[in-house]
């Protein structure tokens, strides 16, 4: 079983170090240390396991050390930054394994961008040798680039002459939407396995600085603080420890204080489970600070996001995730109410990224999410985000008398604050940014709406009644069990994010669907395809029809 669990003190293939405002992730990876057996990690390669220490070292810059405002990325090894993800590694994978480590490597990717925009902590590569593949998209996240000038090293997305496969990282949708690559250049570089160095990479832009050996670090590290300036980030604060997750594993799921992952595996299905906050809420910034990791928006957004991943990751055959809510709307709405008094706070600030990008893995997982809004149901605010971020929301229609009609809430987090990945809240993704209809259910923050009242408001899309109800969801998840799970997560991408495209829904929707088909073409993966003969001295045969 895979975990996500990581902590500094035994990380294999990060050193994290800070020093005033600034940190440096420096990458040197264990070349024994894969997270499966049967491969090497060399040349600072990477695989799964590398990037969940990354996600962790980002997780911990962001609450941990507030004071960082600007992170370095680079190399401890002699003239090699990064080979990118481990070729053997992939050789050897199944498919579902090669398609869920590029998603998560984009996410991770995604992240660091998030964070930039968000959080004002900027990102600078500092490219100390070569950098390919993988290692150049994890350089092209980051804010900046700088090249080492030493005659030999370069840039270099070489997947499609190598591999006969695409980067699959967001390397290709970066270039053009990121760093304006003309698009010609940007075909002779990714079909040249060499890549480009020097004042070439620059005048092409794919880097932003190239810096002879002798002053590379002196000028990395000034750009580094010249980037920290105008940071949102506090000059002094106590950080808050992420302390390790209160999780339970068994046969029945995943279980956490705030959220329960029930597996029923025999029909494809998971159930997931947000309890609203217990006990007292802090209010006041001293109290929210003294809760910590222990403070309810931010320990709930950690153990889903932990879920998701574990679901996604471990339980392959689950295709439909089930998502309720326990507990008191109106609890969620004053947890809301603190949340937005107190967003301009730097901890509640990365409270508000964190469940941000909860939200979006959960939008841009394969699955098919459906939310149930039944008797106890507390789908306010914030966790009404989590509805809206599935494909359907069914909400039970009781009568007072016959049981305890559940109700919906919108807050001011519904209107700004979870942005979906394609730049647009989802109640304004929901109703194709209607001005007219927003501004009316802007009216309703704070009001408890009953089935009846979300139905005709569009807020919800199915109303059974208590008689219907049980039959309705059994019918739901027994007909999209009938259907092909690989047209199920192409109707899914499609349908969730329309409208203008991002930088982000080209690469989790453009890149990773061509990707996931090449990933099962011949001239990738069969016997002599590029992938499965990197390495072997045995050139690959391609098929030539176009397909």
């Amino acid at each position: 079983m895979i975990t996500f669990d990581r902590h500094p003190d035994n990380y294999r293939h990060w050193q994290l170090s800070v020093a005033g405002d600034i940190a440096t992730l420096t990458l040197v990876v264990d070349e024994d240390g894969g997270l499966v057996p049967g491969y090497q990690l060399k040349l600072n390669s990477y695989d799964l396991g590398v990037d969940i220490e990354l996600n962790d070292a980002l997780q911990r810059i962001r609450f941990e050390h507030p004071t960082v405002r600007s992170v370095i990325i680079t190399s401890g090894l002699d003239k090699m930054f990064c080979a990118g993800a481990n070729i053997y590694m992939l050789g050897t994978s199944s498919h579902g394994w090669k398609v869920n480590f590029c998603k998560f490597t984009n996410e991770t990717r995604n992240s660091i961008e998030d964070t930039s925009r968000f959080s004002g902590i900027k990102f600078l590569a500092a490219c100390n040798g070569t950098t390919a593949g993988g290692g150049y998209e994890l350089a092209l996240a980051c804010d900046e680039i700088f090249l080492i000038d030493d005659r030999s090293s370069a840039v270099s997305l070489p997947e499609v002459p190598l591999l006969g496969v695409l980067p699959g990282t967001g390397g290709l949708t970066r270039l053009t939407d990121k760093r304006k690559v003309r698009h010609d250049l940007a075909d002779v570089f990714c079909t040249n396995p060499d890549g480009v160095r020097g004042r070439r990479a620059k005048e092409w832009r794919l880097v932003d600085e190239v810096v002879p050996r002798n002053s590379f670090d002196k000028k990395v590290k000034l750009r580094a603080e010249e980037l920290a300036v105008g940071s949102l980030r506090p000059e002094q604060a106590v950080g808050i420890e992420l302390t390790p997750l209160d999780r339970r594993i068994d046969k029945d799921g995943y279980h956490y204080r705030y959220v329960d992952a029930a597996l029923d595996e025999a029909s494809g299905v998971a159930t997931i489970t947000i309890l609203s906050p217990d006990g007292q809420l802090p209010e006041t910034l001293t109290d929210i600070h003294a809760a910590g990791a222990g403070w309810w928006p931010l320990a709930m957004a950690r153990e889903l996001d932990d879920a998701i991943l574990m679901l996604r990751t471990n339980n392959e055959e689950v295709g439909t995730i089930l998502l309720k809510t326990r507990g008191d709307v109106d609890v969620v709405l004053k947890a809301d109410t603190v949340l937005f008094a107190h967003q301009d706070d730097w901890f509640v600030r990365e409270v508000i990224g964190m469940i941000r990008r909860t939200l979006a893995r959960l939008d841009v997982s394969s699955r098919s999410l459906f939310a149930l809004v039944d008797e106890g149901s507390c789908f306010a605010g914030t966790l009404y985000e989590v509805a809206l971020a599935a494909d359907r929301i069914y909400m039970l229609d009781i009568a007072k008398e016959d049981g305890n009609p559940p109700h919906i809430a919108l807050s001011q987090m519904n209107f700004g604050a979870f942005e979906a990945v394609n730049g647009l809240t989802r109640l304004a993704r929901r109703f194709y940014q209607d001005e007219s209809v927003l501004s009316l259910l802007k009216q309703q923050t704070g009001m408890q709406i009953d089935a009846v009242d979300a139905e005709e408001k569009g807020l919800v899309t199915f109303i059974p009644d208590d008689i219907d109800w049980a039959e309705e969801i059994r019918l739901l998840i027994e007909e999209r069990a009938s259907l092909s799970p690989d047209a199920l997560t192409g109707l899914e991408a499609n349908l969730r994010f329309g409208g203008a495209e991002t930088q982000a829904t080209r690469i989790f929707g453009r890149l990773s669907a061509w990707q996931n088909w090449i990933f099962n073409r011949p001239n990738a993966v069969g016997e002599k395809g590029a992938l499965k003969l990197f390495g072997s001295g045995t050139k690959a045969e391609f098929d030539k029809r176009r397909v």
